[in-house]
């Protein structure tokens, strides 16, 4: 039974996660495409290299798949995070055209593009279905890891309680959220210089080794063949690896 469960949250998250990255494939589907992939890579190096970084490569490309459902799922949730602005300024026209905020929230999913499109179709379906639209904004904001939009749904909520001017509310957070993404653009401005840098650096060993190939094609093989270097080439992997994560962190800011 614990098997199962695991197989089964194991199965949820990896939906959740390709839900994230606006892929529509399904989790089955999913690993068959990772296991076929990783075996061909697999396989193409061992024929092309060596045994050491065909076992290397069936290592690393679950890793990199990984990485690139977190890469779309981040570039997701930032063209959510440029787009709330102007939904909130479509929201707040249908409130004051007179529609009901369901209405405003389905005119908005059909007038603006993936992914909110995609999020507030979502939204009104699941209410439709007697879910409670608080706790479908709340579980939007969640998946796109909004803080911005948990305001909005914040006070959607509280507008549920005391009543009020939403279109005016809606407005006011919307001017805040301007003023926070002019500040992150300031931010990202400034730290823009750092990140270059540290692509530079963790992408210059990859191009020092490809030219070495070029140049002088056997001039590594000892690397490859000798048991110290393959052991220097993976420390060196691993030092790379940390390397990046913390170059990663000191030009990444969080406001």
């Amino acid at each position: 039974m614990a098997g199962i469960l695991r197989r089964r949250n194991l199965s949820v998250s990896l939906a959740t996660s390709l839900e994230q990255a606006g892929l529509k494939v399904k989790p089955a589907e999913f690993i068959v495409f990772a296991v076929v992939g990783t075996t061909l890579a697999g396989l193409a190096t061992l024929m092309l290299t060596n045994p050491f970084l065909a076992v290397v490569v069936c290592i690393a490309s679950p890793l990199a798949v990984r990485v690139l459902l977190q890469v779309l799922s981040g570039r997701r949730r930032g063209r959510f995070a440029d787009q709330l602005d102007e939904t909130l300024q479509l929201l707040a026209g249908g409130l004051r055209a007179g529609h009901s905020l369901l209405r405003a929230i389905d005119a908005a999913a059909d007038e603006s593009e993936a992914p909110t499109s995609e999020e507030f179709t979502r939204i009104i379906n699941e209410t439709r279905l007697g879910r409670d639209l608080g706790e479908a904004l709340e579980d939007a904001s969640a998946r796109m890891r909004s803080l911005d939009f948990s305001w909005v749904a914040q006070a959607i909520a509280i507008h549920r309680e005391v009543g009020g001017n939403l279109a005016d509310v809606l407005d006011q957070v919307g001017h805040t959220i301007r003023e926070r993404n002019q500040v992150r653009g300031q931010v990202k401005a400034l730290s823009a210089e750092g990140k270059i840098s540290a692509l530079i650096l963790m992408a210059l060993p990859f191009a020092l080794s490809g030219i070495l190939l070029v140049i002088s094609p056997g001039y590594m093989n000892p690397m490859f063949e000798h048991p110290l270097g393959l052991i220097m080439m993976v420390v060196s992997a691993v030092l790379l690896i940390l390397g990046g994560l913390w170059l990663k962190k000191v030009v990444s800011f969080s406001f």
